[in-house]
């Protein structure tokens, strides 16, 4: 017999056969991330994780992170494309772990939609999934709520937070920063997650393209890059991390290079990067230009090729970059920690072509 309640909450516009039949969707994938810590399988009221390995640790502390990946979902919407989006949120989240020197344990999500549709939503659980085997986590648990007369049928939202654990004393941070350091940074793939609503401006409201339009600069459609994943860096700097010589990193997110770098500076040095060090990629370009946006409102909002920053003794400079394009992670040195006070960026220079 049908259940005249499950009627109801159908009429009301959710639909839970479709929920179950999205879990039952996801599970393959959520499979393929599980860490040998990860206790049990999904459909419970919470993630287990087996934290007996911390014992080994002589002071663990665990480090958190929570966030989403902004109006980037739009696109995602836009081209109907769902299985990348997944990059996006991980590396918002095992991103600003690794920064620490913190090594991700595990993920969880949390998915808003106008209606459940469990292919959709298993595509973009399948991203997530894929992103945590690149960043070495599990993907523990999460939700998925339907949202009907809040979020539109073909709309949603998804954010997430992750767990990761660093020993004390080898925690990175200003405290080790000294003058002399050199920046080492590291090349993204792109606009990543952040300056999307601006991006969407002035490239698709005030300029009027499409995002189906091939662009030549581009060498594909809008579309395809504006949808590129964020890069994952977490094994990789996690890698640097532990060597000898690395004392401080920075995820380049909202907010751009100099900001994002500020927060890992103590009050007693400043930073000097010089822009000529490297090329941003075209879409940065594009992006300045066809908005006639000046350096202070581009460098503010994107991270204009550079996706993640070290702080590092310049003795380790070279071993640090050849560490990174071991991993598929191209880097150079951008700048210097000086001695002045107040803890402050300056971008100097121009990129070459501009």
């Amino acid at each position: 017999m049908t259940d005249p309640q499950t009627n109801a909450y159908a009429a009301a516009g959710v639909d839970i056969e479709a929920g179950d039949r999205a879990v039952e969707l996801m599970k393959e994938w959520i499979e393929k991330s599980r860490r040998p810590e990860m206790v049990g399988g999904i459909g419970g009221f919470a993630g287990l994780f087996d934290v007996s390995a911390l014992k080994a640790y002589e002071r663990p502390l665990l480090a958190t992170s929570a966030d989403g990946v902004g109006t980037k979902v739009a696109i995602a919407q836009a081209l109907d494309k769902h299985d990348t989006i997944g990059y996006d949120l991980v590396g918002m989240l095992v991103d600003d772990l690794v920064v620490c020197g913190a090594e991700p344990l595990f993920v969880t999500d949390y998915i808003a939609t106008g209606r459940v549709i469990p292919e959709r939503v298993a595509a973009i659980v399948k991203g997530i999934a894929e992103a945590c085997v690149e960043a070495g986590c599990s993907l523990i648990g999460g939700e998925t709520a339907e949202h009907p007369g809040l979020l539109g049928p073909d709309e949603y939202d998804v954010a997430g937070s992750t767990t990761g654990v660093v020993e004390a004393a080898d925690l990175l941070g200003s405290d080790r920063v000294r003058p002399g350091d050199v920046v080492i940074a590291m090349a993204s793939s792109g606009l990543h997650s952040n300056g999307y609503s601006l991006v969407r401006r002035v490239l698709l409201a005030d300029a009027g393209l499409s995002l189906a339009q091939h662009v030549d600069d581009l060498g594909r459609t809008l579309g395809e890059e504006l949808l590129t994943p964020t890069r994952v860096y977490a094994k990789a700097c996690l890698a640097l991390a532990r060597t000898a010589g690395t004392h401080a990193m920075s995820h380049v997110t909202g907010g751009g290079l100099a900001a994002n770098l500020e927060r890992v500076l103590p009050e007693t040095v400043s930073v000097r990067i010089d822009r000529a060090t490297w090329t941003p990629a075209p879409i940065f370009d594009l992006v300045r230009r066809t908005g006639d946006l000046g350096e202070a409102d581009l460098e503010a909002t994107l991270n204009c090729g550079v996706g993640m920053v070290a702080l590092v003794d310049p003795e380790c400079a070279d071993a640090a970059c050849r560490l990174l394009d071991g991993f598929g992670v191209a880097a150079w040195v951008a700048g210097e920690v000086t001695a002045a006070p107040g803890g402050s960026v300056e971008l100097v220079g121009v990129h070459p072509g501009w």
